[in-house]
């Protein structure tokens, strides 16, 4: 039996863990969803899935972050506007059936900083949570090609390296990771390095290859072949 020091000591820790875990706001009309959801992610983990189901919840949610079931709205353009427009601060993702490129790329494209299918795996729910969590975008990179594609020949002249990039040993070892489409917590055990250093290291890429996020960032490492560049 705990003594009442040391059931208190769990307590506490219980505590601390839940108010510093990412709170995520759901926007969903299916119940399953939400129970979904709040399974993968239970009490006191790092994740605590919050339910936006009534109006004027979102200002008292304490979220950052918020998923959007598309199957809720027939409007999920304008509102990504909406949020976009008057929301800045929100990192938002969307949940949806449709998995076509086109319709991802224009979801992407919309605002969203990810999307996720309706048949998306734990793991990647997860994974994809993580990075946009860490300022990144989640989408499968064919779809962030042709957004980069898109992008006027101005900004890809001005944002492109005038010469191939060099990297550091340690800069390599985490582009490796990052190009496999590992998120942070997971290249960071594999090198024995905390978070915050791995985040460092993924700045200093992004700043070097000249784009502005994690999956850019690996599209420019496969098509311009950067890693093999490295060892010629």
């Amino acid at each position: 039996m705990l003594s009442k020091g040391a059931a208190q000591s769990m307590k506490d820790k219980k505590d601390k863990k839940v108010k510093g875990a990412l709170r995520v706001g759901l926007v969903a009309a299916d119940p399953l969803r939400v129970l979904g959801l709040q399974t993968i992610f239970p009490d006191g983990g790092s994740v605590e899935i919050v339910p936006l189901s009534v109006p004027g919840a979102l200002d008292a949610s304490g979220v950052s972050l918020i998923l959007i079931d598309s199957a809720c709205t027939d409007h999920i353009f304008e509102l990504l506007e909406t949020f976009r427009r008057s929301r800045p601060r929100f990192r938002v993702m969307v949940l949806g059936l449709d998995e076509s490129h086109d319709h991802i790329q224009g979801i992407i494209g919309a605002g969203a900083k990810g999307y996720l299918a309706h048949s998306a795996k734990e793991s990647e729910i997860r994974m994809a949570i993580d990075i946009v969590q860490d300022g990144s975008v989640w989408a499968p990179r064919k779809v962030m090609a042709r957004l980069l594609e898109s992008t006027p020949a101005e900004s890809k002249a001005a944002a492109k390296p005038a010469k191939a990039p060099k990297f550091t040993k340690r800069e390599l070892e985490v582009l490796r990771l990052l190009a496999a489409g590992q998120p942070n917590p997971a290249i960071g055990r594999a090198l024995g390095i905390d978070v915050n250093t791995v985040k460092k290291h993924v700045g200093n890429l992004m700043r070097k290859v000249g784009v502005d996020n994690r999956i850019a960032l690996s599209v420019q490492v496969v098509n311009e072949k950067l890693l093999l560049k490295q060892l010629t």
